[in-house]
């Protein structure tokens, strides 16, 4: 918003509109790219703090930290009278992003019934793609109330801020939570309270012993298990589904949306118009996740999506590039158009497949003993190339130009070739099976784990574990070496 740049950001707004600064680099300031990646270094820093707490003291605790976080910065950056409190503000945003982060997807998964909590973590990706839309909303009704319009888009953050602190008193620890601190009668009530019925006992049972396991499996050092040559396969996913999911260009197009279809030649308000499309698209793209993709499995939608997107930015750089030379500062009403529905497209497609499972395959091919250690690698992965995104893609958009475009087209082309090469089809296959049936046939990661043993033969080193403790001897459950 002008009113928004005239106060913080005056260098900005006078050069965006100078002519000789052309399309592409009104908006290159670093200092402007800080505003927006200040918020995921603050959440990657605070992600260490986060996950030690969250264990500790439960995930309620993490929510009205997350809460109170997010208050306080809603507070500064609703009453900022300069850049530094309006950074403060922004960095306090993504401390409480940091901690929610944390706490939610693992709190829904720890509450929800086995048969549902695929799609109940689906739906932690439709409430993002929802909170675009009406963040984009809010911008556009916002941006007609002249000086203080930005001002009205900052307060509007407080409703998620008191909704997720309300939420950390009203709801129940997990029965996981509360079996680890051993309180196991209230676990017991706690489940029988979620399932709505008292038959829970096999299920109370089942916790019991994977708790008991994991508590074992985590007190080993899972860092140091990710480096060996039989984990090499879970490493590199933990490490290249973030990385990708960065490198697609969608941050780029998410963070400032608006500022490319201004370098359309569009004006504020219809810019900030045009965004409210954009989050429709990322909606509906997470709605097609949820019924695809146990039915086309992840490999195809890998696949599939990724060529999609791969013609959207090849045709939104074609569309910049003839549309926006010499004299011409503004693309035809036609071109204009072509151009949001490349865009639109492009997220439908990010959202029904690299948004989700990028987060989803990582934690589905990771063995139990490394799981924690490989779930900190790829939320450090993804926030790192977050903040890189954010902080250079305008600086990046004045250097190479509709060039930009064909960039990110680049890494689409690999990970074209990373999805049909390299990434295994894991719909349908347990957890536990994982080693035996997707690494171990896969023709390249084969050759870092033991192949699978005919029917009747021993089972993989990797995955036949031996237990290293002695369950004590007053432990309702026993625990087998095959359990693990």
């Amino acid at each position: 918003m002008d009113d928004f740049l005239v106060k913080f950001f005056p260098n900005v707004y006078k050069s965006r509109n100078a002519f000789h600064q052309g399309n592409y680099c009104r908006y290159d300031n670093q200092v402007f790219q800080l505003f927006s990646s200040s918020l995921y270094i603050a959440a990657l820093l605070t992600s260490f703090v986060a996950g030690s707490l969250t264990r500790k003291l439960g995930h309620r605790s993490s929510m009205r930290t997350a809460g109170a976080l997010f208050i306080a910065g809603t507070i500064l950056g609703t009453f900022a009278h300069n850049l530094p409190i309006l950074i403060i503000g922004r960095l306090l945003l993504g401390c409480g992003l940091g901690f929610s982060n944390q706490a939610i997807p693992l709190y829904i998964s720890e509450i929800a019934p086995a048969r549902y909590r695929g799609t109940l973590n689906m739906f932690f990706g439709i409430s993002i793609g929802l909170g675009i839309f009406a963040g984009n909303l809010v911008s556009y009704l916002a941006s007609s109330v002249r000086p203080s319009g930005w001002r009205i888009t900052q307060a509007m953050t407080s409703f998620p801020a008191f909704t997720i602190t309300l939420a950390g008193f009203a709801l129940a620890d997990t029965p996981t939570f509360l079996i680890r601190t051993n309180k196991h009668e209230q676990a017991l009530q706690v489940l029988r309270k979620l399932r709505g019925h008292n038959d829970v006992m096999a299920e109370f049972e089942d916790l019991l012993k994977a708790t008991q396991i994991a508590e074992q499996v985590e007190a080993q050092n899972s860092y140091r298990a990710l480096f060996r040559k039989r984990n090499a396969p879970q490493f590199m996913m933990a490490i290249l589904f973030p990385l990708f999911q960065q490198f697609s260009g969608n941050d780029a197009i998410v963070f400032y949306g608006p500022f490319l279809f201004r370098a359309a030649g569009l004006g504020e308000r219809a810019s900030l118009f045009s965004t409210l499309f954009t989050g429709i698209s990322v909606l509906a793209g997470s709605v097609i996740s949820i019924f695809s993709i146990d039915k086309a499995g992840r490999k195809t939608l890998l696949l599939l999506s990724t060529l999609i997107m791969l013609f959207c930015m090849v045709a939104a750089g074609t569309i910049f590039a003839v549309g926006i030379k010499g004299a011409v500062t503004r693309l035809s009403g036609a071109a204009s158009g072509f151009e949001l529905a490349t865009v639109c497209l492009y997220l439908a497609s990010f959202s029904a497949s690299w948004g989700p499972l990028a987060w989803i395959i990582p934690s589905e091919i990771l063995s139990q003993n490394i799981r924690s250690a490989g779930q900190s690698v790829t939320v450090f992965t993804n926030m790192l190339f977050k903040f890189v995104i954010a902080q250079t893609f305008l600086s990046m958009l004045c250097s190479f130009k509709f060039a930009t475009f064909f960039f990110f087209a680049g890494w689409l082309f690999l990970m074209a070739i990373f999805a049909l090469l390299f990434v295994p089809e894991t719909k349908a296959i347990p957890i536990d099976e994982m080693v035996d049936r997707v690494w171990g046939t896969h023709w390249f990661w084969r050759y870092f784990v033991t192949a699978p043993q005919k029917a009747g033969g021993p089972r993989l080193a990797s995955v036949e574990m031996k237990p290293s403790f002695e369950p004590p001897i007053a432990a309702p459950i026993t625990v087998h070496p095959g359990d693990l």
